[in-house]
């Protein structure tokens, strides 16, 4: 009988777990303590929603040798015992006296010998998903074992995505193209703009995405000021620009990219930024290979963008992409950080379109030994224009 699992067959998480225990091993680690959503879904699949709710933490333990531990609050015993942990130990939560943190220090014992090492994710893009006081609780009764950052040893397992996730990736970049072309359905002049934001949810739930956790986009004339600020309920007007940008949800993974649309006929400026945007994408996706540092994808937008006339905005040109919306790396000029094939990531270059205006391009790729591979289908080389 197949050993049961939820989202993929149990292989896969043995796998990673596998992997992870590879790097605990190069670092000497006896035990990786993981407490955020991201990886704990990672290593056993644990998918829900519940995680909105602070009022309880939720621990995993990845032993040097063997299969992780769960240590949980009680309610969640039930869709635990649907993947494949199989060591699950609850405690009634939440508990203002003790919430799991004699639980987790007692598992903790028993897999870390007195002088070893407890791996914790400490470094950028990481945090302690448990009250800093319960924390320094459990550092305290494993002493004299420490605590050491294991940042690296998750990311460089995690930044590399395996066939089943990159195949979980495009099928919600599909469901989100879809969405995007349902989009001169419900947006033109006249319509506000936080109508437009919930029609944009609506339609990316009909086409099958679980969850929308991320909506954002921005409209002006010629262009928008920033491409995070909720909706506002500020007609569309001839001239604007639109851009929506979705971190959909399925299965528990993310597409992230946008798409830009002139309300009306593009203005001259707007569509020579548009084909900048486009053109310095394409190269990119010609040059992409594996070996380069995330700070020379950065600097490869900036030159295309700025070989077909545009000037570049500040930020961040792109980043990693799969269990959590952002990922590492970020395409900044300081990210060393060394692609690797298998790596999912946003090509996400912008541009100056005006004073206080800019345009954003975003598609999100695998990066394979031979170069880039789209998962979002490709935008249109020319603005499109909405006409109603």
């Amino acid at each position: 009988m197949a050993e049961r699992a939820l989202i993929f067959p149990a292989q896969e998480y043995r796998d990673r777990v596998a992997r992870l225990q590879a790097g605990m091993d190069a670092q000497g680690l006896d035990a990786l303590l993981l407490t955020t959503p991201a990886d704990v879904f990672y290593t056993t699949g644990f998918l829900t929603r519940f995680w909105e709710s602070p009022a309880r933490p939720w621990f995993v333990v990845v032993p040097k040798a063997g299969d992780p531990v769960a240590v949980i609050p009680s309610i969640g015993a039930a869709l635990m015992g649907r993947t494949w942990v199989r060591d699950i130990r609850t405690w009634d939560a939440p508990d203002p006296r003790d919430d799991g943190i004699t639980l987790l220090a007692d598992t903790l014992a028993q897999a870390v010998p007195a002088q070893g090492q407890i791996g914790l994710p400490m470094g950028p893009e990481t945090h302690l998903r448990m009250p800093l006081a319960g924390f320094e609780t459990l550092r305290a009764r494993l002493a004299p074992r420490r605590f050491v950052d294991a940042t690296a040893c998750v990311q460089r397992v995690r930044e590399v995505k395996s066939e089943a996730e990159i195949a979980l990736i495009r099928d919600i970049c599909t469901i989100a193209a879809r969405a995007f072309d349902r989009v001169p359905d419900f947006a033109g002049a006249g319509q506000p703009l936080d109508a437009v934001f919930r029609d944009f949810q609506i339609a990316l739930l009909a086409e099958g995405a679980d969850w929308v956790s991320y909506v954002a986009g921005g409209a002006g004339q010629g262009g928008y000021g920033d491409v995070i600020s909720p909706a506002d309920p500020q007609p569309l007007r001839r001239g604007d620009i639109l851009m929506l940008d979705t971190g959909a949800v399925k299965d528990g993974y993310f597409c992230d990219f946008d798409r830009n649309f002139a309300i009306g006929a593009a203005p001259d400026a707007a569509r020579r930024a548009h084909a900048a945007l486009w053109q310095a994408t394409e190269d990119a996706l010609a040059a992409l290979r594996p070996g380069m540092r995330a700070r020379d994808v950065h600097a490869l937008l900036c030159a295309g963008l700025e070989k077909n006339g545009a000037t570049p905005s500040g930020g961040r040109l792109g980043h990693g992409l799969g269990i959590t919306l952002t990922e590492w790396p970020s395409f900044t000029p300081l990210d060393d950080t060394r692609l690797r094939a298998g790596m999912v990531l946003t090509l996400e270059p912008g541009c100056v379109t005006g004073e206080g205006r800019i345009m954003v391009h975003e598609e999100n790729i695998v990066l394979r030994d031979g170069g880039a591979e789209l998962l979002s289908p490709r935008a249109p080389a020319e603005l499109p224009e909405l006409a109603r």
